[in-house]
């Protein structure tokens, strides 16, 4: 279950912050354990079909979101920084090109998780992607929320 949810939209970024009732580790498991974030990664009606899946500095996380529409999304991301319990950063190397980073923070035996996307596209661009990402990105973090409370 997640409390404390926000969502914000800035000159070419988005931040969404969850508060996560569960441990950071478990949390942060969730998003470098392959088998566990296969199922919860996307927008609700989507899955993800994973072809590589190399969660270090370096490494990259390759992937198809197959989306409701019957349309195939391939994806690829490559993974920049790797700190075991407090932050994952990777590059999106397809359309729409961003940086993402991944904080992990321990309140109390909860996790506050903040997810910042920066987006390198022109303003008139990241506003068109935007309507899409930010409900995207919130719908993605109730599915790791309910993830979540499902293996406590």
């Amino acid at each position: 279950m997640s409390l404390n949810n926000a969502a914000q939209a800035g000159e070419r970024e988005i931040v969404i912050t969850r508060v996560f009732d569960a441990p950071r580790e478990m949390v942060f498991d969730a998003w470098t354990d392959e088998e566990q974030l296969s199922k919860w990664w996307g927008p609700r009606g989507f899955t993800s079909t994973f072809q590589k899946f190399d969660m270090m500095p370096g490494g990259t996380w390759e992937f198809i979101m197959h989306g409701p529409d019957n349309v195939d999304y391939p994806n690829m991301h490559v993974i920049v920084e790797v700190v075991h319990l407090e932050r994952i950063v990777f590059k999106h190397a397809v359309f729409s090109h961003f940086m993402a980073t991944v904080c992990f923070e321990d309140l109390d035996g909860k996790t506050k998780l903040t997810y910042r996307t920066v987006f390198e596209e022109t303003e008139a661009v990241f506003d068109k992607v935007k309507k899409y990402a930010v409900p995207g990105a919130e719908q993605t973090m109730d599915r790791l929320a309910e993830l979540l409370a499902n293996n406590t």
